[in-house]
C-alpha cells in the first residue's frame, strides 16, 4: 500500500521538522505539528508555512511521542499486514520521517521516491478544486495522493 508523506521544515540547509502529513491510498489521513526553533525558519517558512499551522485540532505533538502516534496510525491503516511504501516527492521528507522514528523504521515500511510520477496538472487540479493552500504538510500529501500516476510523467 502507498502512503504519501509530506513535511514542512525550517529551512533547506539544516531542516528541522515543523509538520508532517500522511495520506494513505485508501483515504485515511494523519497530520502532526511539532515544536520547532522559530529562529531557524527561513523567511519563506515564516511568511507561508507558519500562518497555516494550528488550524487542525488535536494535531500538536511532542516530538518524543510522535513516533508512537505515527507507528500506531500506520499499523491501523495497513491492510492484512501488507508492506507500506512511504511515497515522497522530496528526499528530505523521508529523512525527517526517519528522524522522527529515531531511525527505527519498521521493516514493513519502505522508501519510495515518486517525484517523477506526480502529474503537475493534477496537483493544480487538487488545489484549485479543494480550495486548500499549498505548503501545508497534510494538504500537500493529499495532493500527491491525488496526482500520483505510476509510470507516467
Amino acid at each position: 500500500m502507498n502512503v504519501f508523506l509530506d513535511t514542512e521544515f525550517t529551512d533547506f540547509r539544516e531542516p528541522k521538522l515543523i509538520s508532517l502529513g500522511m495520506a494513505s491510498e485508501y483515504g485515511e489521513d494523519f497530520y502532526a505539528e511539532t515544536p520547532y526553533p522559530d529562529n531557524a525558519c527561513s523567511a519563506f517558512v515564516r511568511e507561508v508555512v507558519v500562518p497555516l499551522l494550528r488550524q487542525i485540532p488535536n494535531s500538536y505533538f511532542n516530538v518524543g511521542n510522535l513516533h508512537l502516534e505515527i507507528i500506531k496510525w500506520l499499523e491501523i491503516v495497513r491492510r492484512n499486514k501488507e508492506d507500506v511504501f512511504i511515497c515522497v516527492d522530496y528526499e528530505t521528507d523521508w529523512d525527517l520521517f526517519c528522524q522522527v522514528l529515531d531511525h527505527r523504521v519498521p521493516p514493513w515500511c519502505h522508501y519510495k521516491l515518486v517525484n517523477r510520477e506526480i502529474v503537475e496538472l493534477m496537483l493544480y487540479d487538487f488545489f484549485k478544486h479543494s480550495g486548500l493552500p499549498e505548503h501545508h504538510a497534510l494538504y500537500d500529501a493529499q495532493a500527491n495522493r491525488h496526482a500520483y500516476r505510476p509510470n507516467q510523467k
